[in-house]
């Protein structure tokens, strides 16, 4: 049968969750981050998800799991995916695996995004509302491990990243948390990073180029894990950036995580300290893991990400305030 497109949903739609760093435009819904996630219920068969493609120049890759089946990866490389099941209820996942971090991905008109626009649902079929999710807010802060490049193999674009493999979604999931995964490979504190984007003292606060990273409430935690990309760092970089988190976030719990490979340690340490801030915790990660970790003795393997989330997540419900799911 052909497909009789019925109502048409905007991403707006409260029916439809949006989970991690999204900007809203009209008519869309823009993430240039890996681990951002789409969910939503419907009864019927059929439903249509639909993109924005035009002017990319490298299609991000996305994982889509349908009720309790398997991931399928979808590269949008068009701007309709087609998604049928048996008639019945169903509950879809639509998880960013990569913005490719060589692409344009920070100012406008985008060489790599994921722009959604929405549904289209078949003439029988009726999106359903969903809650909305009522755990604790995460946000992570970092570069390309945060990313997840690299993690499957080492493939420089995004056949070897899976933002889904990172510690801070593995780290999120954990704690059943509403996540904001802000990863930008080669950037540091001061350092820009690949893709146009700008270094993180001047990134954070934005979810690209012109839209403000607007948050109805705000995250519980916030873990920082940059640096190592810095060829320098001073303490008072460091703890300049620590200070616009906290001005934008009084109440939130702070965590400053040092480099896997231990990189500017001491003076992450020191800036933590100066701070003299009674809500900031600073977490040294050496010796989380070796190079043998890792798929080219940097960015950690699936199994390197995963004892990575393993020691943060023991770490976390120690000295704050979060629980492991049940």
């Amino acid at each position: 049968m052909p497909f009789e497109p019925g109502e048409v949903v905007a991403p707006s739609d409260p029916r439809i969750v949006l989970e991690g760093q999204w900007g809203q435009q009209p008519g869309v819904a823009i993430t240039v981050n890996s681990g951002s996630r789409i969910s939503f219920s419907y009864a019927g068969e059929r439903l249509q998800l639909l993109f924005d493609t035009d002017g990319l120049t490298v299609a991000p890759h996305l994982w889509i799991t349908v009720d309790d089946g398997d991931p399928q990866l979808h590269v949008i490389e068009g701007p309709v995916i087609e998604l049928s099941a048996p008639d019945g209820r169903h509950q879809v996942e639509v998880v960013v695996k990569d913005v490719n971090e060589h692409a344009n991905r920070w100012n406008p008109p985008f060489g790599c995004a994921v722009v959604f626009a929405g549904l289209v649902l078949d003439v029988n079929t009726r999106l359903r509302l969903s809650g909305r999710p009522d755990g604790p807010r995460l946000e992570f802060y970092g570069d390309s491990i945060t990313q997840g490049v690299r993690s499957l193999s080492v493939h420089p674009e995004s056949e070897g990243a899976d933002g889904t493999t990172s510690y801070a979604y593995l780290t999120a999931r954990a704690f059943g948390a509403t996540s904001y995964q802000v990863g930008f490979g080669s950037q540091g504190i001061s350092k820009p990073g690949n893709g146009e984007v700008p270094a993180g003292v001047d990134s954070f606060g934005w979810n690209f180029a012109g839209s403000p990273a607007e948050r109805v409430t705000p995250p519980d935690v916030v873990v920082i894990n940059l640096g190592v990309n810095d060829p320098t760092l001073e303490v008072e970089e460091y703890a300049g950036y620590v200070r616009r988190v906290r001005a934008a976030y009084p109440s939130t719990t702070i965590v400053s995580l040092t480099p896997f490979n231990g990189k500017h340690a001491d003076t992450i340490q020191a800036a933590v300290k100066s701070l003299d801030d009674p809500n900031l915790v600073c977490i040294d990660s050496t010796g989380w893991i070796t190079e043998d970790d890792c798929t080219d003795l940097v960015h950690p393997t699936v199994a390197g990400h995963a004892k990575i989330a393993a020691n943060l997540v023991d770490a976390l419900a120690e000295q704050t305030s979060l629980r492991r799911a049940v």
